[in-house]
């Protein structure tokens, strides 16, 4: 009958696009977020061998399938599979809503897609697979400032899209145990951002020497030999980490004459007479030399032997860091100039010249002062924030790789200073354009309700039960199933959720090129332990470093 009207005859559907229109299965049961689905095993299998891997991969755990209501199809992602007792060919599948999107009257694909459930499926529903076409709308970010990091899972060429704004104002975290790829996607997800944001201001703290390689030509690089950060920025609880000694009893007394001759250096200097309220946190500069003169005349008042000796620890200390040439970084020179504004410049990018980002390697770093730079560093970062509201805003992202170190668990993290800070910034920092970047493989580790601060969650390869366990209790419920898979993830691959995607993803990272890489590469061992020669040059070298305690910038 077409051939009559000159209309070609329409091939009959294959087996496989008959299926996708008559179903994969129905919805059995509702209740919330949370629901059940009936899914017929033999039409998965007749859309196993489509060409559409998304398709391909219908029904599966953490596969998305999709259905009608009214004039909406809602998209749910499947979380577990349970064989029907007594229906062999059929499956029970436990599915999450994540969101909905309308439907384009001609073709009947989604549109407009948005995160949230309106209107529920009753149970009868049919279930569909998700295509790639859909996925393309759901996970579009054109209307939003996005910046693509890679490919959707199982396709080639849908691409996964973060909100680059919702990413950074509500705090990010990078999770994943060692060898999984995860230095390699810190960088990529920061040049993605220094390309969108040539002029943005990022501060990175680096404490193995990896991420220097990888931003050399895109970031200022800061390390023990240039960092140049004065010591009288540090406030009275840094001083105290790193000049006091004692505990107890003793320590109280020390702390208490630090107080009154750190303020009394702050006083003589001149800006601290310009300044008509003084505190003993103010980042006002002083001499060492005085502040060694005003211990010498307070120990000089004493009547009893016995009460010099908190001061005489506390001289000790001081000359201890000058005579040091590893702690040259920070307390060196007799003449000290106001320098605060062109640190500030410097490491904060402001303006950013081209490089938007500040990587701080701290590896070169004495590890006794470690912690207390870093504090320095995201205080000064937090302050600034603070004292420039009224001023035209400039947003700074503070980046921590191995986090874990600097907010621990425990009572460990209140006891320091950079633990205190680090947690200020995650539960306060949003409200003064102060973003938060963390990285690490151990989330078990990180100080309880930290991670829980960060709006979204890009979790790679967790080997460890505890660490899994940690995530899941971060990540919201319409993500749990894609949880189950992450002790399964590939190298390279990882699963987003939250605030800066549009829905649970799961992802597979674009390849970085060579040169934007950082230098944390595992040794080849069945190569270089093939290698001979030149070891006497090597050790010579090394000890020269070594002993010189200066490392070269890599």
């Amino acid at each position: 009958m077409d051939g009559a009207f000159g209309t070609a005859a329409r091939p009959a559907p294959a087996a496989g696009e008959l299926q996708m229109l008559r179903g994969i299965g129905i919805v059995s049961d509702v209740a919330g977020s949370a629901s059940q689905a009936l899914l017929d095993a033999r039409a998965m299998d007749a859309l196993a061998t489509s060409a559409d891997p998304l398709v391909a991969h219908a029904g599966q755990v953490g596969s998305q399938v999709k259905m009608r209501v009214g004039g909406l199809w809602l998209i749910a992602n499947v979380r577990t599979l349970r064989l029907a007792e007594g229906h062999g060919d059929h499956i029970f599948a436990a599915i999450d809503f994540l969101g909905e999107g309308e439907e384009d009257k001609a073709s009947g694909k989604i549109t407009r897609f948005r995160r949230g459930v309106t209107r529920y499926p009753v149970p009868g529903t049919p279930i569909f697979p998700v295509s790639s076409v859909d996925a393309r709308q759901i996970y579009s970010a054109a209307d939003r400032p996005h910046i693509d990091i890679g490919t959707v899972y199982p396709t080639k060429d849908t691409r996964a899209a973060i909100y680059i704004d919702a990413l950074l104002g509500k705090h990010f975290a990078l999770l994943g145990s060692t060898g999984t790829g995860k230095s390699t996607a810190a960088a990529l997800l920061l040049h993605r951002i220094c390309e969108m944001a040539p002029q943005g201001h990022i501060v990175m703290i680096d404490p193995h020497g990896e991420y220097s390689a990888a931003f050399r030509d895109t970031g200022a690089l800061y390390d023990a030999s240039n960092l140049q950060m004065p010591y009288w920025l540090m406030n009275f609880e840094e001083h105290c980490e790193v000049l006091l000694t004692s505990s107890g009893h003793d320590r109280h007394m020390d702390a208490d004459i630090l107080a009154k001759c750190l303020h009394a250096a702050r006083a003589k200097s001149r800006m601290g007479q310009e300044m008509h309220r003084l505190t003993v946190d103010a980042p006002v500069p002083y001499l060492l030399s005085d502040l060694t003169a005003i211990l010498n005349a307070e120990m000089g008042k004493l009547d009893r032997a016995g009460d010099v000796a908190p001061y005489l620890r506390l001289k000790t200390k001081l000359d201890e860091l000058k005579a040091d040439p590893r702690y040259g970084f920070m307390f060196s020179g007799m003449l000290v100039a106001d320098t605060m504004a062109a640190f500030i410049e410097r490491i904060f990018r402001l303006p950013g010249q081209g490089k938007p980002i500040s990587i701080i390697d701290v590896s070169g770093v004495p590890s006794e002062i470690t912690s207390v730079v870093v504090a320095v560093l995201a205080r000064m970062v937090f302050d600034f924030a603070i004292w420039s509201r009224g001023e035209p805003q400039r947003p700074i992202l503070l980046v921590c790789e191995e986090a874990h170190r600097y907010v621990p668990n425990g009572p460990i993290a209140e006891r320091q200073s950079v633990g205190r800070i680090l947690s200020r910034i995650a539960k306060e920092g949003r409200k003064y354009g102060v973003s938060l970047g963390l990285i690490t493989q151990r989330p078990s580790d990180l100080a309880e309700g930290v991670l829980s601060q960060c709006g979204t969650i890009i979790s790679m390869r967790l080997n460890n039960d505890r660490d899994q366990a940690f995530v899941r209790a971060a990540m919201p419920e319409g993500a749990r199933g894609f949880l189950d898979s992450i002790p399964a993830l590939r190298n390279r691959e990882c699963i987003i959720c939250g605030e800066g995607v549009a829905v649970p993803i799961r992802v597979a990272f674009d390849t970085l090129e060579e040169a934007k890489r950082p230098a944390s590469e595992d040794p080849v061992f069945s190569e270089l332990w093939r290698e001979a020669g030149g070891e006497d040059a090597i050790i010579a070298r090394t000890l020269k470093r070594w002993r010189e305690q200066r490392r070269e910038r890599g």
